[in-house]
């Protein structure tokens, strides 16, 4: 069942979005929604990037860079730095973004409304994960468009229940819908954002990002399969992570003789 709510199979924009948090006195009721949503009516394109081309040097460059006047987020480019209320072990505090610059990888990922159906699976899979994350210097951070107050009636609901149940990483409150509008995944006239995922490195740069509609959950594995490959290429500038690459096979020299030894090998 995907994560959704009755204004998202409309065509129109709507005047507002009706509010999700549960009532007081009852943090463990779930809202009802109709059926049959299969994702957004209309596909969500970006507007096209320009990129940047660069002076062909030896040995040639295998980092892409996004242009800086790019209006959306994309590889290659710094992160948009945010600050904002979070909720972590059921208090609120504050998260910015730029505070893990030199510190930490970041995956950065935004989800479209608390107490619905993909979300919770998708929240728990990386909390349950967290510590393998942690052995890799990364820190982990859903964003939605709800309130902390949301987000901690959520936090405080069983599992069973819908819920959340405590988590080992803070969930971001975007209630005025910022953070969600500068990474490029917000949808305008719903209010919502798409399930899109950033790989952040220790620069602030973004390195990986991806995507998906509102019915299809992400992967925790491929999530942690793209991070280790991106720390294996910073750590080995001089090679490149085939297809499904993962720790401890073989890479590649990007280099058309040196690349032939990996070829014979596979």
């Amino acid at each position: 069942m995907a994560c959704y709510v009755p204004s998202l199979v409309a065509t129109k924009p709507t005047a507002s979005m009706p509010s999700l948090a549960p009532a007081s006195g009852s943090t463990s009721r779930i809202h009802a929604i109709p059926k049959g949503f299969h994702g957004l009516r209309r596909s969500f394109q970006p507007r096209p990037a320009r990129m940047v081309s660069a002076p062909r040097t030896s040995p040639r460059s295998f980092v892409v860079k996004a242009s800086s006047e790019s209006f959306l987020p994309l590889v290659g480019n710094k992160a948009p730095d945010f600050e904002a209320e979070a909720v972590f072990d059921q208090e609120f505090i504050n998260v910015k973004l730029s505070d893990y610059i030199g510190k930490k990888y970041v995956i950065l990922f935004f989800y479209p409304l608390d107490f619905t159906f993909v979300c919770p699976t998708e929240i728990t899979a990386f909390s349950d994960r967290y510590s393998d994350f942690e052995k890799l210097d990364t820190e982990i951070l859903g964003v939605s468009v709800d309130s902390v107050f949301s987000h901690l009636a959520w936090v405080q609901t069983d599992r069973k229940s819908g819920g959340l149940g405590d988590l080992n990483y803070p969930l971001v409150s975007d209630i005025t819908k910022s953070i969600s509008n500068s990474f490029g995944v917000l949808i305008p006239d719903q209010g919502i954002a798409l399930r899109g995922l950033f790989i952040i490195d220790k620069e602030g740069v973004i390195q990986h990002s991806t995507i998906n509609n509102l019915a299809i959950g992400r992967s925790v594995d491929e999530t942690m399969r793209t991070l280790q490959a991106l720390q294996y290429v910073q750590e080995n500038p001089d090679e490149v992570c085939p297809a499904g690459w993962k720790p401890g096979e073989k890479s590649m020299k990007p280099d058309p003789k040196l690349s032939k030894e990996y070829f014979s090998a596979v």
